[in-house]
């Protein structure tokens, strides 16, 4: 393939420069590029691979030109309003807001769990939640293998999630963005409450999961925690599962997940933290162990470069899958 035509939305952003970084490590096939964002960044010039490119601001015209596959990260009703205009001039459209996550007909793509879900008629296509991403890639095998019953996450979420606003509060000790301080501190909710006293981040991790693996019997809980980390969300995961396992078998499997490194097999203290993962692309998992307190049940700590594998890095690797479409 001599390349193809992308268009980034949300290019001055927080992820959309983390899309260009992860598309030239990755040395993605591109032809043409096209940077998007608002009438504030319109301007504004970008550099990649060698090259300089102006930013342009979104508008209705912005897809009236050959572009092949468009990124998006500027927000879910950016999205709702020009991923539909964009798929209906061809572009295929992969987006990492949460407009388009449970809408039956839109695929949810973790690729190293459900690349199969892609069909050449898709173009809009959905990344998950962050946190959500990183929780399905161990969860695949495991669930294959042994039948998962229940999961309850506890998430450890660092500011960056939250985008330039988060990353101020906890650098300059402020709280413009969060309404309680984040330095030295952890605030038990993301994003609004729903009036079941659930966030919405929270009905996000469940509802996604059950999307991702393809099964709505699983029960799933979750709390949702902001923490004064810069990069890399951390996720608690307890599972029950419908059959008996040994812990060997546990690590075999994991183990053989493409993009999972597995800690602690053999050094108890081997296990993944954010200030590891940061600017990394794989998901770790560690901290593995019988849970007790019940049958067949099982601890796992994972932790994931949240503006990486948690946003940029899967949204390309979707777009990987794609060039098999065109």
């Amino acid at each position: 393939m001599n390349g193809i035509n992308v268009a980034i939305v949300g290019a001055t952003g927080l992820v959309g420069q983390t899309f260009l970084k992860v598309l030239e490590e990755r040395n993605f096939p591109i032809k043409e590029l096209y940077c998007f964002a608002s009438s504030r960044s319109a301007g504004k010039t970008i550099e990649f691979k060698g090259k300089t490119y102006v930013v342009e601001e979104l508008t209705e015209q912005s897809f009236d030109r050959e572009i092949d596959i468009a990124l998006f990260s500027a927000g879910g009703g950016i999205s709702k309003k020009f991923a539909p205009i964009a798929a209906s001039k061809g572009v295929r459209v992969v987006d990492n807001s949460s407009a388009w996550r449970m809408e039956a007909e839109i695929p949810l793509i973790v690729p190293e769990v459900n690349p199969h879900v892609l069909s050449h008629n898709d173009y809009i296509i959905s990344n998950p939640n962050c946190s959500t991403i990183q929780s399905v890639v161990p969860l695949k095998v495991l669930h294959e293998a042994f039948g998962i019953k229940r999961i309850v996450y506890s998430t450890y979420q660092a500011v960056s999630g939250s985008g330039v606003k988060g990353l101020h509060d906890l650098e300059a000790g402020t709280t413009e963005f969060y309404p309680y301080p984040i330095v030295g501190n952890c605030l038990p909710h993301i994003d609004v409450f729903l009036d079941n006293g659930y966030t919405k981040e929270e009905v996000k991790m469940i509802e996604e999961t059950k999307k991702i693996l393809g099964d709505q019997n699983i029960k799933v809980t979750a709390t949702t925690v902001r923490v004064p980390v810069k990069y890399g969300h951390s996720v608690s995961m307890n599972l029950e599962f419908e059959r008996e396992f040994e812990l060997e078998e546990v690590y075999r499997l994991l183990q053989s997940v493409d993009g999972l490194v597995v800690h602690g097999h053999e050094n108890s203290l081997d296990y993944p933290m954010p200030i590891d993962v940061e600017g990394h692309n794989e998901v770790h998992v560690g901290r593995i162990r019988r849970d007790f307190s019940v049958d067949s049940g099982l601890n796992l700590w994972v932790v994931a470069d949240n503006i990486r594998k948690g946003a940029a890095t899967n949204t390309v690797q979707i777009a990987e899958l794609l060039l098999d479409y065109l």
